[in-house]
């Protein structure tokens, strides 16, 4: 009996063990919201929202596959500070529900299945999550960081994330549904999906199209491709974002913001016409709104580059930049892709041109061609220093006249008649000279000659280096210019030719015999004798017809805006005898250029004066015993020393450095 009662015993407890192991099976079954989330001291919030709404059934289903993105205890109080309120706030949102299920997919994926730049559907189909992969191998899901991967229970994956996702419609959204592939390709690639679908985030987009895209890959001679290499991509794209929100209405002409990248900043234009350009592009759409902020359609890739319009804004170009904008050109100046050479006044320049035109610089900002003015200033390719040949004749941006070019024997460099002062600053997009002075585009008497054939009276005046005495705007002068054949006639009566006279060392003063300061028209002319700005009087006869010296004025009173052109057929000489009797060709003059002293040789205690480029006498004197000339007063520039002694006469000129 007690051996049946034994085996009784035994077979009760193999069944009782076979029912226990059988039991252990069932309760074996594991699923996300139990065995995962419930058990977690970090995502007590997230259980808590789950089972208010009643979605933790839908988690323990055991025949789900799921994937769930499960924000931390210290993601829903971000949130909650964020949104101003706490976690019983956040518990009574209407819209709970739908926040949870847009953590939820109905598949399962693992972290090392995420490719970078996925869009995947949740069980809230209200928006997609934008999944991003790093190169270091860190996972997002938006803007939210996956902190613990791959949380594994039978019926899913959990993935542990620094934040609350929400479903709005973000900037990145206003990208994907507008067509803008090209723009969302690059923010995956640069890894800016995190930045850029954070919910509650107040950004300001400028997305250029996808043919923008297109015509800068053109422009750097490679392919969408060779775009996203860019070593400098993710730069170029916060390039186009600012941290706040800026409506079109709110931008003003001018404005200088900060965007996301700190390598440079936007500039902003407002047109009198109501378009809006950041840097040189022109928004085309304004003001689509999404959630986390507002995106304007570019039709151009902004670079943050160095361009001229920041080379004047960084040292201390205020008046300029401040009459760039005003003009509105400031995208023509920011355009990077640009080869730009800008001459840049100063700010005194402006105020000296302010000075002369009897106003200020409100009125200078209000001249009805400030932007001709302005494009005059500019050329289209990049010019150094170095390169710019003395009379080069240059076409700028403003089609109204050209620049006439001087570089000195001494290597100074004019712009018609303003000196370049700093050379060759160097812009992403061309170069920057400093100027002191403003240049007009004014028809000068040096245009009447250039436009009328006057090439060998023009030629001559480049070589004497005369070109910015003659194009200064605001000096009048009465020229008496010699035909090409009269120059000819002279070359041939000194048993020379045309590169012998411009060989001649007195060239600038017989050019300077020919030019009468003042507007003097043919009617205003009388009988008896006129200085002239070579320091010697010209004779004018009006016995029969108009006479001067020698020779007769064969067309007069061309006009030009600072003076009057009258042509003669002769060329007038200061001495008649010949042009080598007026000078010594032994006198020297050194160094050159000079800084304080002039040194003079073979012409001891003669008289001299210093006459500007403008004609005026400056200085005057004896030279010392020791033939030194003191000039340390001059202001930087080229000038002519005029020295007499008894009938002796020499001129030479100089660069005051």
């Amino acid at each position: 009996m007690n051996r049946i009662m034994l085996r009784f015993k035994m077979r009760i407890l193999a069944l009782a063990g076979a029912l226990l192991l059988s039991g252990l099976a069932v309760n074996a079954q594991t699923n996300v919201f139990d065995d995962i989330i419930s058990t977690s001291a970090n995502h007590t919030y997230l259980k808590a929202a789950l089972e208010q709404e009643g979605l933790d059934a839908a988690l323990q289903n055991g025949a789900s596959t799921l994937t769930v993105f499960a924000p931390t205890n210290q993601a829903f109080e971000n949130l909650a500070d964020a949104l101003d309120t706490n976690i019983a706030g956040l518990l009574a949102l209407g819209n709970l529900d739908e926040v949870l299920l847009y953590h939820v997919l109905g598949t399962t994926v693992a972290s090392s299945a995420v490719t970078n730049g996925a869009i995947v559907t949740p069980l809230n189909t209200v928006n997609t999550i934008k999944m991003t992969k790093t190169s270091a191998g860190a996972v997002y899901a938006n803007q939210a960081l996956v902190n613990a991967a791959d949380l594994t229970a039978d019926n899913g994956v959990v993935h542990s994330v620094d934040a609350v996702l929400l479903p709005s419609e973000t900037v990145v959204d206003i990208a994907l549904d507008n067509g803008f592939s090209t723009l969302a390709t690059a923010v995956v690639t640069a890894e800016l999906l995190p930045a850029l679908t954070a919910p509650l985030a107040s950004l300001t987009v400028f997305a250029p199209t996808n043919d923008a895209f297109d015509n800068l890959a053109t422009a750097l001679n490679t392919d969408i491709n060779g775009l996203l290499a860019l070593t400098n991509l993710s730069d170029i794209l916060v390039y186009h974002v600012l941290g706040a929100e800026v409506e079109a209405s709110m931008i003003t002409n001018g404005d200088i913001v900060n965007p996301l990248s700190a390598t440079n900043t936007l500039k902003l234009t407002k047109t009198s016409t109501g378009e809006v350009y950041i840097n040189q592009a022109m928004v085309s759409t304004a003001d689509i709104a999404a959630d986390n902020g507002i995106v304007h359609v570019l039709d151009a890739v902004l670079l943050p580059s160095e361009t001229v319009v920041d080379v004047a804004l960084d040292n201390g170009f205020s008046t300029l930049a401040t009459a760039v904008v005003t003009a509105e050109l400031l995208p023509a100046l920011t355009d990077p892709l640009a080869g730009l050479t800008v001459f840049a006044p100063t700010n005194e320049a402006f105020d000296s041109l302010a000075s002369s035109l009897n106003t200020d610089i409100n009125g200078l900002l209000a001249l009805s061609n400030l932007g001709d003015i302005l494009t005059y200033h500019v050329l289209g390719s990049e010019v150094m220093a170095g390169d710019i040949t003395n009379g080069a004749v240059v076409s700028p941006l403003s089609a109204t006249n050209t620049l006439k070019l001087t570089k000195t024997s001494g290597g100074m460099v004019y712009v018609n008649q303003a000196m370049v002062t700093t050379a060759d600053i160097m812009a992403d997009n061309g170069y920057v000279h400093v100027l002191d002075q403003v240049v007009l585009p004014n028809e000068t008497v040096v245009d009447v000659a250039l436009d009328n054939g006057f090439s060998t009276l023009a030629t001559a005046v480049i070589t004497a280096e005369l070109l910015p005495a003659l194009t200064d705007p605001f000096m009048e002068y009465t020229v008496f210019a010699p035909t090409n054949e009269a120059f000819d006639a002279l070359a041939a009566g000194l048993n020379t030719d045309i590169a012998g006279l411009l060989a001649l060392e007195t060239l600038s003063d017989i050019l300077l015999y020919h030019v009468v300061s003042g507007t003097v028209l043919s009617t205003e002319l009388a009988n008896g004798d006129v200085p002239t700005l070579n320091g010697l009087s010209v004779t004018i006869d009006l016995t029969n017809g108009v006479m001067v010296n020698s020779a007769t004025v064969t067309s007069a009173d061309i006009a030009a805006d600072n003076g009057v052109v009258h042509v003669i057929d002769g060329v007038l000489l200061p001495i008649p005898a010949g042009v080598n009797d007026v000078t010594s060709e032994n006198v020297n003059v050194f160094p050159n250029p000079a800084v304080d002293v002039l040194m003079i040789s073979n012409f001891n205690n003669a008289r001299y004066e210093i006459i500007d480029i403008k004609g005026a006498v400056i200085l005057q004197g004896f030279v010392s015993d020791n033939n030194a000339i003191e000039v340390s007063t001059l202001d930087q520039g080229s000038y002519f020393v005029r020295l007499q002694k008894e009938d002796a006469v020499a001129q030479r000129t100089f660069i005051k450095l």
